[in-house]
């Protein structure tokens, strides 16, 4: 049950005067739903007008507040806009530009009557104009504050009118007890909760009422990822401690490094324990997280168990199908696919034989966990590409076990180790620090894309010599909106010059189609694979030796390091080619820059964290309940480990959840709606 004292804020926003039906939609693509919307909905700049006694060519660029008398209307026909000539006591001229509702400008602007005119002074030659400038009557000269809030706005809703919501809902706000350690709120001179969304939304610079709030939301998703970590710890499972008689039949090809020996004994130690596994394995592009995946789905199947296996998409899914399958089949361990284009009697074969316990191992996307598919003894659930699934996701993956299964989480993007807090909090962490041997550095290379007719003729060279290459754009098919590369066109040049050779494949394709392209690709039967983002994770072609990304500077560091990873997979010298465009920021050529000089994911991870701007990182890598709405990828640097540790101190040391601090906790965890531990708190 929700504390009372926040009903209230949990209210729909049509609960506040002046929203109906038809607003409340604009609000929603907003993100405000509920009264509580409004007060998270922060200012992002502020206005700052300037009351002049007449217009002036020295305020132009600046948002002017003028005593105007129109004395001319010129309307305008077509999509030309209508023009309100006005004049100041000076007789100086200032236009007065409306581009829509030419009505409603006539009415607010009657000719010869004194009004009170506000906007940004332009100069077009010699005429002064404010283009759709806010217009008051003399007698409400003084409800136009020199200083006033700007907000994101939507479609039908204005500044003025979404302060005034924010305001009612600003009164609705009750005082709330203190969740904030006494000595670090003082430290940082901290106001209270309500005080301090007062304070930013009067003055969205106040960057302590700022901060306050980031670090409420921040210790919300900390307590919250505590507190799954000790519910996790009371649980109780059936150990999984494989006894190596089938493990002891795979043939590898190559020897395990011993980074991945050292995790495989981490993870095979908590799976022999009575306690569900929660962790996170964390290994750079090719370090062989699948094998290590295998050996723990090989104990669970030595313990008379059944694994899942989870990926994000179709292709990562098949892909991993087929490797475990090559491994799997020669010692008679069983494994199955199933994914959403799964149907009939193949889906059926499937699900019998998860029943019946004749499927050691299943492999697939979100298909896996729907209702209708059940195990006989699930056992042990590894989620690949962690960084796509939120907390609330991994809790629900473990409820298809008799008891609750080993949950291991696998990501190829290694995460700064802040960010780690407030993603994976509730995990212990394992990470695979060191590179198969063979697997080759690959030599990138930033090249202006004036050059790109070079770099097809040097492609056309690679792929007569029998090799084969990516060629990877950002985007699926030309908009106006923007100049970015689009995949379907540099197919369609590619294929001017290389013909049937050149495949294509993008998000929007249908699961049979990108298969069918990507078997093509492996087979070698195409030689240059056109593609989006869709091959970032998962494809993995030993004889494609070349990439080429082109827009790279459209990129985050992260990104292009999980695209360089699709080569240097085999024998072969690799290279990836990073095309850039004729303008770069000092972030972009910084990111290019650092790709140039290391294939070390992990040290990528840390610069990325340092150069994106803020918010960037938390958008990409979370999902579920665990993004932020306030904080920001810089306020995590600061601000997570004082929040770890002020809720640890909370649980061990000040009464925990029953004490004062903990029951105003409680009250923080459902004002951000931290589903997964507010599920507990209502369980018990």
């Amino acid at each position: 049950m929700r504390p009372e004292i926040l009903q209230p804020l949990f209210a729909e926003s049509s609960s506040l005067k002046g929203v109906g039906d038809k607003l409340a939609k604009g609000l929603a693509r907003l993100k405000i739903e509920r009264v509580l919307d409004f007060l998270f909905h922060l200012p992002t700049g502020m206005i700052e007008r300037v009351r002049a006694p007449q217009a002036s060519h020295a305020l132009v660029g600046k948002i002017v507040i003028l005593e105007l008398v129109p004395y001319q209307v010129r309307e305008g026909r077509g999509r030309a806009p209508t023009r309100i000539l006005a004049a100041d006591d000076d007789g100086n001229t200032v236009t007065l530009t409306f581009f829509n509702n030419p009505g409603w400008a006539k009415k607010q602007l009657p000719l010869d009557e004194r009004r009170i005119a506000s906007g940004k002074l332009d100069a077009f030659g010699q005429e002064l104009q404010i283009v759709h400038p806010d217009v008051v009557s003399f007698e409400e000269a003084g409800k136009l504050p020199l200083r006033e809030p700007v907000y994101p706005l939507t479609e039908g809703m204005s500044n003025k009118r979404l302060r005034e919501f924010i305001g009612e809902a600003l009164e609705r706000a009750p005082e709330l007890p203190e969740w904030i350690e006494n000595s670090l709120k003082g430290r940082h001179g901290w106001k209270d909760w309500r005080g301090a969304l007062a304070e930013i939304h009067s003055d969205p610079t106040a960057d302590k009422a700022r901060n306050r709030l980031a670090y409420d939301e921040i210790f919300a998703n900390q307590l919250a990822l505590l507190l799954i970590r000790q519910s996790s710890r009371r649980r109780r499972t059936r150990p999984l401690a494989g006894d190596g008689s089938v493990t002891g039949k795979l043939k590898l090809p190559y020897r395990l490094t011993g980074a991945q020996e050292r995790v495989i004994g981490e993870i095979l130690g908590d799976m022999a324990q009575d306690r569900p596994m929660l962790r996170l394995l964390q290994g750079d592009v090719g370090a062989g997280k699948t094998l290590v995946g295998l050996h723990a789905m090989l104990a669970a199947v030595e313990s008379k168990a059944q694994a899942a296996m989870l990926a994000p998409t179709e292709i990562l899914a098949r892909q991993h199908y087929e490797t475990l399958r090559q491994w799997c089949a020669p010692i008679g361990v069983e494994v199955a696919i199933l994914t959403g284009r799964d149907k009939g009697r193949a889906r059926e074969a499937v699900l019998m034989g998860l029943a019946d316990g004749s499927i050691d191992i299943l492999v697939g996307t979100h298909a896996i966990f729907q209702q209708g598919v059940a195990y006989k003894d699930l056992g042990l659930v590894i989620v690949d590409e962690q960084h796509r699934f939120g907390v609330s996701q991994r809790l629900l993956l473990t409820e298809k076990g008799k008891s609750p299964p080993h949950l291991l989480a696998m990501t190829a993007t290694p995460i700064p180790r802040t960010l780690t807090l407030t993603q994976y909090g509730e995990m212990e962490v394992s990470q695979i620090d060191e590179l198969p041997p063979g697997r080759q550095p690959i030599e990138t290379l930033v090249v202006s894309e004036g050059k790109i007719a070079d770099v097809v003729e040097g492609l056309g060279r690679h792929i007569e010599g029998g090799g084969q290459a990516y060629w990877v754009c950002p985007l699926v098919e030309e908009s106006e909106a923007s100049d970015a590369a689009a995949a379907e066109e540099r197919a369609r040049v590619l294929r001017e010059r290389f013909g049937g050779r050149v495949g294509l494949v993008h998000g929007r394709m249908k699961g049979p189609e990108k298969d069918d392209v990507m078997t093509s690709f492996a087979s070698g039967e195409l030689s240059v694979l056109v593609a989006t983002t869709v091959i970032e994770v998962g494809v993995d072609v030993p004889k494609a030796t070349l990439m080429i990304i082109e827009g790279a500077e459209r990129f985050g560091l992260a990104q292009l390091h999980q695209l360089r990873g699709r080569v240097g997979r085999g024998e072969g010298k690799s290279r990836c080619l990073l095309l850039r465009g004729p303008e770069l920021s000092e972030t972009a050529r910084a990111r290019l820059a650092l790709m140039r000089e290391t294939n070390d994911g992990f040290r990528i991870a840390e610069e990325d964290l340092k150069l994106r701007g803020p918010g960037e990182i938390l958008g990409t890598r979370q999902s579920g309940e665990a993004a932020f709405r306030i904080a920001t990828a810089k306020d995590v640097v600061a601000l997570a480990p004082a929040a770890q540790s002020d809720a640890q101190l909370l649980l061990d040391r000040d009464g925990g959840l029953e004490g004062e601090r903990g029951q105003a906790a409680r009250t923080c965890l459902y004002l951000f709606e931290r589903d997964a531990a507010v599920g507990l708190l209502k369980g018990g």
